[in-house]
């Protein structure tokens, strides 16, 4: 049976790199992002199903649910879209919290929101959630503690939904730095680029989702 997976922010970066993998190994992937000019392209390469919009938005999570349905199911949820706030990136004494609560919903909320959709889906197939973290989750870095904060949230929602659904696996993962355009917004493109690339996480995401080892957070590498 032809599997299928779901990726959010997969018109670049880490989402691309692993659906591209994926797409090699034959699966099916419905792939999200915000843009559609840059989503469409990646879709058409892989011959994936490309639906653009904000995974923030209850009409488009729904509208990918629906999607999931259609294509008879899900194997697979990467919850990879994710904000980085406010930019140059403040202390918290001076986080605009209207930033703050929207990045909660981007990075908290909507996986939560996705995952909630399409529970039964992955349920009936003994599916597999895919968490992308951040070691700022765990470490206390000037700076980065609004985008910190949501993916400590992440992890613990990760954390508590491995305890409640033991048919589905659950795993959170740190990949490192990365070479992507968040980081180049956060640290300046010149240190980014310093950063490894993307498809050097791929392997070990991939080695979760072939050998599905016991729920839990995974750092790379």
């Amino acid at each position: 049976m032809t599997k299928t997976a779901l990726i959010t922010g997969a018109s670049r970066g880490l989402g691309l790199a692993l659906a591209r993998s994926l797409a090699t190994r034959g699966w099916r992937l419905i792939l999200t992002a915000r843009g559609a000019d840059a989503l469409k392209p990646a879709a058409d390469e892989l011959g994936a199903l490309a639906l653009a919009g904000d995974v923030a938005d209850p009409a488009h999570q729904d509208r990918l649910a629906r999607a999931v349905r259609d294509h008879g199911g899900l194997d697979l949820l990467v919850n990879n879209a994710s904000g980085l706030g406010a930019v140059p990136l403040p202390p918290l004494a001076s986080y605009p919290l209207d930033v703050l609560a929207d990045l909660f919903r981007t990075n908290v909320l909507a996986p939560l929101a996705l995952v909630q959709a399409v529970l039964p889906d992955l349920r009936e197939r003994g599916g597999a959630v895919v968490n992308i973290s951040s070691d700022a989750a765990t470490g206390a870095y000037e700076g980065w503690g609004g985008y910190g904060a949501t993916k400590a949230a992440l992890d613990q929602i990760s954390h508590i939904l491995a305890a409640e659904e033991p048919e589905v696996a659950v795993w959170w993962v740190d990949p490192g730095e990365m070479d992507t355009a968040m980081l180049a917004d956060a640290v300046g493109a010149e240190e980014a680029a310093a950063a490894p690339g993307p498809e050097t996480v791929v392997p070990t995401l991939l080695r979760l989702i072939e050998t599905r080892p016991a729920s839990g957070r995974v750092s790379h590498p």
